[in-house]
């Protein structure tokens, strides 16, 4: 969760025109930079160009009213310079209305609550330390991350600075805020920055209540603590959650800066407090963004967070975000402007084996993070052998004692939280507990901190364990058999979102995929591993699921990429993620999906495909893309030049002497749409790969076609004399014959090769 790109206005909307019992909302509202700057070089020293517009709403509102009762001053919340220009405020409906004669007003949004989207991980992704990327030289650039979340837990170990011995870069502007249970004296050369923001949601929920949450950098979620350990938290010997996924826990990055950003709580994270931490981590001198939060898919001058971010890349500023958490339906993906790194989470070959062995004889692999002893054969029960309405969902007070005690319970997975119905289930007397995923949770399991021996089974083993309980004295055990490693990985997560994009959908989305399921990482002590209430442990590491934290793992790998090439941009280094990615498991099978019907995945779940970072650091070709590039590709979605002043900052018109087309975007992928009424349907599309491999270089281009479309490249070979050198091609994609249907995707790649590299991008042809 970070922001910051130009002059952004976050304007609370007023609902009420009484002004007796006026209401306010909050509303981020857009400025035009070049008019801001001008009035502040007007008003010189006397006051600020927001002090200014704050006082003409005032002056115009009260006109508007004809000089009635009077109404109160709009409430300022913040201001926004770097990655957006503008502002944040609470205003009154007529104050709202009154921006419209603001000279310099381009646009105002409702403020919105958007919510929040290692051991193994560096092995599972192949880095090796003081190997290949992870050398002490591209090691000891001085990288920082800066993370928009729940804010941080500073005196975890994955946050000391022991054998940091090279100071803060002095190029680094940020600060350690002082506030609840947080001062100056929590940072260090590791944590180098700490701020809150707190005005928009305190607006929006009421003021927080300091018995449960901080109103300073300190996390009361676990979350934040979770990703920025993720992204570059220390090397931690001896790492667990209850003894399971035992090891060295550390960051993508681990000798990277962090700087957090807290603008998450309980409740969520308001758009207005999201921005103040993005402007902000923008303005301190953060080079990597790492966001894993998101609301709703819309378009881009709409979507503060998509606005920000292309501020945040004009700094020259990688900027990751999650994909979301609403899978497996299609078109759910969230964070899908083109600037951003859209990532989607899947599994790693590590589970937490939990065996049910059923009285029949059938033998089902379970996961459970339970860490006591296993259970004898047991009676099962389950719905009404279990207790009334409900017990199958095991909610509260539906289970009856006299029914499951000393018996392993049967639970459907869906209402409340799975460690919750272990807590049901042990308060009834149960001795054990059973976990079933439905058919449309499929195979994916995320494992959880139980307080009685439990096992979550899949929907296959889900759907053979009713089948036997409706038998005469149904009865199984569950056996612990601790952390495993070699299960067939990656798998896409059912719950990762998927393309492609609700809205504009011209790019492929997501970008990418990466470890998002069972990570093992950093924890506040004082935030039980399940979060509820009647949960009394204490851990240091926990694991949790989400594509808010496959979204770190990519911000970590980018922060790496970083340190070894200083000059990259954050397109460059995008790219070089995306065309290095791979698309077969470990078994050498294609990366398969648990929430699909068809049992392999397609670039509207992983993107480009799963990271590899060694192959990223020298991929031989980048796709590079400019700040310009991405406002003529706004361009050429024909948005207005209201539109385009508000993502601009009022600083850009598009030309008009030029026929702009979406797929020219210089992207490392191809979505290409086709009219599902039509049997011509053609495209052609170009782009620009700068040579960033060895300096003579031949490519050769091979085309893994669509079903029903030819490609046409040309030409067909790229030859490379220098590094840094850049050509040019084109690409045709043509309709073979008539389609059997109006709709519909065809997947393919293109891969440019050489003796040295190979440099892929995925295909997706739509018939809409």
């Amino acid at each position: 969760m970070a922001y910051r790109i130009s002059l952004l206005l976050v304007v609370l909307m007023a609902a009420a025109i009484s002004i007796a019992s006026e209401d306010k909302a909050t509303y981020v509202v857009h400025m035009d930079k070049t008019q801001t700057t001008a009035l502040d070089h007007t008003l010189g020293d006397s006051k600020k160009w927001y002090e200014a517009v704050m006082d003409s709403i005032t002056e115009l509102s009260a006109e508007e009213d004809g000089g009635g009762e009077e109404a109160s001053d709009p409430e300022l919340l913040y201001t926004y310079e770097t990655a957006i220009t503008g502002f944040a405020a609470r205003l009154s409906t007529k104050q709202l209305e009154s921006l419209n004669k603001v000279e310099g007003f381009l646009s105002a949004v409702p403020d919105e609550m958007m919510s929040l989207q290692t051991t193994y991980s560096p092995q599972f992704l192949g880095l090796k330390f003081g190997r290949g990327l992870l050398t002490s030289r591209n090691l000891a650039n001085d990288v920082i991350i800066g993370i928009v979340d729940s804010g941080i837990w500073p005196e975890h170990d994955s946050f000391k600075d022991r054998g940091m011995t090279r100071p803060v870069p002095s190029r680094w502007k940020g600060v350690c805020e002082q506030g609840t249970k947080f001062t100056a004296k929590n940072c260090n050369k590791k944590l180098i920055g700490a701020r809150a923001y707190y005005k928009g949601y305190e607006a929006t929920a009421g003021k927080i209540d300091e018995t449960v949450d901080f109103r300073s950098a300190r996390d009361s979620q676990g979350h934040g603590t979770h990703t920025a350990s993720t992204a570059a938290g220390h090397m931690i010997d001896g790492a667990s959650s209850f003894g399971m996924a035992k090891g060295v826990a550390a960051g993508m990055s681990c000798t990277a800066r962090i700087a957090a950003y807290k603008a998450c709580y309980a409740g969520g994270c308001a758009t207005s407090d999201i921005l103040a931490a993005i402007d902000q981590a923008v303005s301190d001198g953060v080079d990597v963004l790492s966001l894993s939060i998101g609301g709703s898919s819309q378009p881009y001058y709409t979507d503060v967070l998509a606005i920000a971010s292309l501020g945040a890349v004009q700094h020259g500023i990688f900027v990751a975000a999650a994909a979301g958490n609403s899978g497996p339906s299609s078109s759910t993906v969230i964070n899908t402007a083109p600037w951003m790194m859209t990532v989607a989470a899947s599994t790693m070959d590590r589970s937490f084996t939990a065996i049910v062995n059923l009285g029949n004889g059938e033998t089902f692999d379970g996961e459970s993070l339970y860490s006591g002893t296993s259970t004898e054969q047991l009676s099962l029960v389950y719905d009404q052998s279990a207790g009334g309405a409900g017990a199958k969902y095991c909610t509260s007070g539906t289970l009856s004692p006299d029914l499951v005690k000393g018996k392993i319970v049967v639970c459907e997975r869906g209402i409340n939280r799975e460690v919750e119905m272990g807590q049901e289930v042990e308060k009834a007397g149960g001795a054990g507990m059973l976990l079933l995923n439905t058919e449309s949770q499929g195979e994916e399991i995320r494992v959880d901190p139980h307080v009685l021996p439990a096992s979550s089974l899949g929907a296959s083993a889900a759907k053979s364990i009713r089948n036997y309980i409706s038998s005469e004295n149904p009865t199984a055990s569950i056996v612990f058999n601790g952390t495993t490693f070699g299960n067939q990985a990656p798998v896409i997560a059912s719950f990762s979102s998927r393309g492609p994009a609700h809205t504009e959908p011209y790019v492929i989305k997501p970008d990418v995929t990466a470890p998002g399921v069972n990570i093992l990482a950093a924890w506040p002590p004082t935030v039980s591993p399940s979060k509820t209430k009647s949960d009394n442990r204490s851990v240091l590491f926990n694991v949790i699921s989400g594509t808010s934290i496959s979204c770190p793992h990519v911000s970590g790998l980018a922060a790496i990429i970083k340190g070894a090439h200083q000059d990259w941009s954050p397109a460059a280094i995008k790219s070089a993620l995306m065309t290095s990615a791979y698309t077969l498991d470990n078994k050498k099978a294609p990366i398969s999906d648990t929430g699909s019907e068809s049992p392999t995945a397609t670039p509207f779940a992983y993107g480009s495909g799963h990271v590899d970072p060694e192959r990223a650091s020298n991929p031989g070709l980048v796709y590079d893309i400019s700040y310009e590039d991405y406002l003529y590709y706004l361009c050429s979605l024909k948005y207005s030049s209201s539109q385009m002043a508000t993502i601009s900052r009022g600083n850009f018109s598009c030309p008009t002497d030029t026929d702009l087309q979406t797929g020219d975007l210089n992207y490392p992928s191809f979505a290409v749409l086709f009219d599902g009424n039509s049997h011509n349907n053609s495209a052609t599309y170009k782009r620009t790969v700068t040579n960033v491999g060895y300096a003579t270089t031949t490519y050769v281009v091979q085309a893994h076609e669509p079903e029903g479309v030819s490609v046409i490249v040309e030409p067909k070979v790229l030859k490379f004399k220098q590094n840094g050198q850049k050509l040019s091609y084109t690409v045709s994609f043509v309709q073979l014959g008539q389609k059997s249907s109006s709709s519909g995707t065809s997947f393919g790649s293109l891969v440019w090769g050489s003796s040295r590299y190979s440099v892929r991008s995925p295909i997706a042809v739509t018939w809409q």
